[in-house]
């Protein structure tokens, strides 16, 4: 970006040290501070950590020396090596006892403000805008219609339905809705602290930055802040570092004009209410209030989409007024056949995995058969761990009936006696590896290994013991005849799958080998 757009026309960089909003002994204290940890350095070095100019750095650096702060040992091409001098190295010394940072210089909260209201959203979204940013899932329409307009609305909103059906993942995706920048200040001045707010983990910059633009200031996409269950009443307000003296910005601070997602729901160490009644006055007043530890409290911007998913019932989270809180409620469900094939085709394709029609089918089987319904997160999961099963065995990246069978036997929850749906042998399509007729299935050969067992313990049994000796009277009923050792059972050939035309006419196909998904 080579040009400042009417955003970023607000931060050129300061001619002046009035020009720069804060306190001007703040400013010379941390002139002070960088010059002690570089020990002997340049202004030009100095300007540069603090991210002011030449012209601002070198007016600080001469009324430290009046002060007797810094000394100049002379010229190093067109600028001036600098050092403290005795009284200058003890006072800064004794300062940064309590708070050694020496960061960037902050922006005032009265310039952080005007900056985060006037790059509020103003985002259009229709039909063709939300299909492009969830164009890498598979979402049907009526879902679309459903975010799209709860995204334009003010308010929170709301994404419950039962785990792995991708409500995670479109919490993600929403901020592809916006496609412009905003900046972000490196810190914050407020009574005389020093607030952090950029986060490399979780703002990205934009690469080239701008020419001219004021450093202190960062140009970054618009954030998405993304937490689970590790979220606290920690994270919710301002992190005081003891050593470094300053604060580190809560979440909702680092997420202004973007988006933050609360994964899990319901899930967090602090209970659904308290985290509701903590945001109950930003989300409807758009200003949030932060309190220092020398107990000074200040209010900041609240401008942001707040995105809630849960796996758990919405009813169990609170009552109807607190449902109520979060306007915009989207259930996130099952999906259909036809959507399930093409998730698991996808995914077949990005890693260069063997899929035909025929285990597309047998798959939504299995998945029915201990879930009750299709999930995405089964197509993905089973791909996943058949490409280990593959590396360990030796086998080809083909996913077929014999190795879904083979998958589930470790990927589901069971009770020993549950298994895949019954399938046997049969004869894979032209394009793909024909794979040997499955084994027995492991409850079988379980089965039949246990009565084996219990007739050799009998067969023991009776050969332990003592012979009767013949009574006269009265007579014994007559003897019945030796138990005789269980044999196993005989292995049951499975019922041979019939094809179905009109289902599989629904079924991609997708081959490694072309990487052309077909119907």
């Amino acid at each position: 970006m080579d040009a400042l757009d009417p955003i970023t026309m607000t931060a050129r960089p300061p001619a002046r040290v009035d020009d720069l909003g804060i306190p001007r002994g703040l400013v010379e204290d941390l002139f002070a501070r960088r010059v002690f940890v570089e020990r002997e350095t340049t202004i030009h070095n100095v300007s540069f950590g603090l991210g002011i100019t030449m012209p601002v750095a070198k007016e600080i650096a001469d009324s430290l020396r009046d002060k007797k702060v810094i000394e100049y040992y002379g010229m190093e091409g067109r600028d001036y090596r600098i050092g403290l001098s005795d009284t200058g190295y003890r006072t800064t010394s004794e300062r940064m006892q309590g708070a050694n940072y020496a960061g960037c210089l902050p922006v005032s909260l009265e310039s952080y403000t005007e900056t985060v209201l006037a790059q509020k959203s103003e985002v259009t979204i229709n039909r063709e805008t939300i299909r492009a940013a969830f164009g890498d899932l598979v979402v049907a329409d009526e879902m679309l219609d459903q975010l799209g307009p709860a995204f334009l609305s003010d308010g929170a909103i709301f994404l419950y339905g039962p785990p792995g059906t991708g409500k995670t993942s479109l919490a993600e995706r929403m901020i592809r809705l916006h496609t412009d920048a905003v900046l972000v200040p490196r810190a914050i001045e407020v009574d005389g602290a020093i607030i952090t707010v950029f986060d490399p983990a979780t703002h990205k910059a934009v690469d080239p930055q701008p020419v001219g633009l004021d450093q202190r200031w960062v140009l970054c996409s618009r954030p998405l802040v993304l937490v689970g269950g590790e979220l606290n009443s920690r994270m919710l307000d301002l992190e005081h570092d003891v050593i470094s003296g300053a604060y580190k910005a809560p979440i909702q601070l680092q997420a202004n004009n973007g988006i933050l997602v609360v994964d899990d729901f319901g899930r967090q160490q602090l209970l659904p209410t308290e985290l509701l009644n903590r945001w109950i006055v930003p989300l409807s007043r758009g200003i949030d209030f932060l309190r220092l530890v020398n107990g000074a409290k200040f209010t900041v911007p609240f401008e942001l989409k707040l995105v809630a998913s849960t796996n758990l019932d919405p009813h169990e989270l609170g009552d109807e007024a607190f449902l109520r809180r979060l306007r915009n409620k989207v259930y996130v469900g099952a999906v259909t056949e036809t959507a399930f094939n093409w998730i698991l085709v996808r995914a077949a394709k990005a890693k260069n995995i063997n899929v035909n029609a025929e285990a597309a089918h047998h798959l939504r089987k299995v998945s029915e058969h201990f879930i009750g319904e299709l999930r995405p997160y089964v197509a993905i999961d089973f791909l996943d761990l058949m490409t280990g099963i593959a590396q360990y065995e030796g086998l080809p990246r083909t996913l077929d009936i014999r190795m879904i069978d083979r998958v589930a036997q470790i990927y589901f929850v069971t009770s020993g006696e549950d298994g895949p749906p019954p399938v046997g042998p049969a004869e894979a399509p032209a394009s793909v590896p024909t794979a040997a007729a499955p084994a027995a299935s492991s409850v079988d050969q379980q089965a039949a290994a246990q009565q084996a067992l219990a007739a050799q313990k009998l067969n023991a049994q009776q050969a332990a013991q003592p012979p009767v000796a013949p009574q006269t009277a009265p007579q014994p009923p007559a003897a019945r005849p030796a138990p005789q050792p269980v044999q196993p059972q005989p292995q049951q050939q499975a019922p041979q799958p019939h094809a179905q035309p009109s289902e599989y006419q629904q079924a991609p196909v997708h081959h490694a080998a072309s990487g052309t998904p077909t119907v």
